[in-house]
């Protein structure tokens, strides 16, 4: 690396803040107070992501009489539901290619149902009058590599062949630069409406704010301590407070899962990313982006990237960085040699971009699954249900996962209970050192597949064979 261009990288890191983008919001809403009581109730929902915030929204959806409660150890939206890349994918299965590999028998009902998930989200965004800056444009997976060129095209004629390509487009070099103007962009796949761009905090804040006006009663900065049974019911023990409940549905996703057994199934993995200043007219004309899709390049080590309202560029990815221990840490959230990193990369990819700057820099922990999607389960004689292990896909699928644990806590045999991905759950972890170990040894595997034309290696076809596998 040369120097100067280190130097002209790390210059568009002067001005940064160490801060999500998205929480950075002056209209960022108070936080709900605190538990200090007693309460009972028929619904507690544990976590205030995504995950439990679709959950008691739904729970009163379908019975408005039902009495919900919902506990948040910070503030809402305060880790991954408010750092991520603001992707809402119909994918339930982190990907196309996943699913296809993991559940082939139930593929199109997957695909279907993810579609149906993604619409109800966009109904419920209406519903409930929440801005989010929601833009269905799809997604362009882009080809940086000959070999990657080769894997597009012969990966959408597979998907062609099975019924599986609707509203996907080839594109070829001039087709995708045609989109956004990379020299480094070589083809892509346009899925047009299987992708959503919005602004995450701004789901999660309106998604409190939907709860609270159908009366869940929301405490803030009240971590749930500990779950036990009690009576016909549950009870959890806060820092101020208790809560009895007849159901417990759990969405801490990355935090220590109150039902013990479950911890094993996810790791944490910590993601960055890195977000522009405004981008002038002229610097948008440089770039295209018309459409305003979001973009993923098709490396095993991948950067996402997409424009935000005010046409700024989040760029993300690449480095995913396990802890040894699996230890999840606030001073894991900020990592200056990977920002030097990724800006090195963004300006790779956007020579035309020169001279901009870059505002706000952040990281947060991925809830990692060896299947990559999520997982579910109940507990307590089927008093408490949990879903877990999104893997960076979390944004719609949460969603769905809601439904899944709503179904579960019923004790109805649904659609979706019967489905293999739910009954099913990924092979755990192993225990330390052998966590590490093979991690480290499956990102190093990657590494060196990306360098070498993306030849898997021994380790990485033994992994495929078992189903086993490490992403972000």
């Amino acid at each position: 690396m040369a120097p100067s261009a280190m130097n002209q990288w790390t210059r568009s890191l002067s001005d940064v803040q160490p801060v999500p983008y998205w929480l950075d919001d002056p209209g960022r809403p108070r936080p709900e107070p605190a538990l200090t009581t007693s309460e009972t109730c028929d619904l507690l929902v544990v976590g205030g992501g995504y995950s439990g915030l679709w959950t008691a929204l739904i729970a009163k959806e379908r019975d408005p009489r039902r009495d919900v409660v919902l506990v948040e150890g910070r503030e809402v939206g305060w880790a991954a539901s408010g750092r991520n890349g603001g992707f809402c994918a119909a994918s339930l299965t982190h990907g196309l290619p996943n699913g296809l590999a993991r559940w082939p028998d139930e593929i199109h009902t997957l695909q279907r149902m993810g579609e149906s998930n993604l619409d109800e989200i966009e109904a419920a965004l209406a519903r409930h009058a929440i801005d989010c800056d929601f833009e269905r444009t799809g997604e362009i997976d882009v080809a940086t590599e000959p070999y990657q060129v080769r894997e597009l095209r012969e990966w959408h004629e597979e998907t062609q062949r099975r019924g599986l390509a609707d509203d996907v487009e080839f594109l070829d070099a001039d087709a995708v630069r045609e989109q956004v103007n990379s020299p480094t962009f070589q083809a892509g796949l346009w899925d047009r409406r299987g992708v959503a761009m919005l602004h995450p905090a701004k789901l999660a804040w309106g998604l409190k704010r939907a709860c609270v006006e159908l009366g869940v009663r929301v405490y803030e900065n009240t971590p749930a301590l500990t779950l036990k049974p009690y009576g016909p019911g549950m009870a959890v023990r806060t820092p101020y407070g208790a809560i009895r409940a007849r159901q417990v549905a759990l969405g801490t996703n990355i935090f220590p899962n109150l039902v013990r057994r479950v911890r094993s199934y996810t790791v944490p993995v910590y993601d960055y990313a890195l977000m522009t200043e405004p981008l002038t007219p002229e610097q948008l004309d440089s770039i295209g982006w018309k459409n305003r899709q979001g973009l993923g390049d098709s490396a095993n080590q991948f950067h996402y990237f997409r424009l935000s309202a005010d046409n700024r560029i989040l760029w993300g990815g690449y480095d995913a960085v396990y802890p040894y221990g699996g230890r999840v840490r606030a001073e894991y959230d900020d990592r200056p040699e990977t920002y030097a990193k990724l800006a090195g990369h963004f300006f790779t990819c956007f020579p035309q971009l020169e001279g901009v700057r870059f505002s706000h820099a952040w990281g947060g922990a991925i809830d990692t699954c060896s299947r990559f999607s999520a997982f579910f389960g109940t507990a307590h004689q089927s008093k408490v249900a949990y879903a877990a292990g999104y893997t960076g896909l979390g944004v719609g699928a949460t969603r769905f996962g809601a439904e899944v644990m709503l179904d579960l806590l019923s004790g109805e045999r649904t659609e979706r209970t019967e489905l293999e991905m739910v009954r099913k759950k990924p092979l755990p972890f192993p225990p330390e050192p052998f966590a590490w170990t093979g991690i480290a040894l499956t990102k190093w595997s990657l590494a060196r597949a990306d360098a070498q034309g993306g030849r898997r290696n021994l380790w990485l076809r033994t992994m495929d064979r078992l189903g086993l596998g490490f992403d972000s």
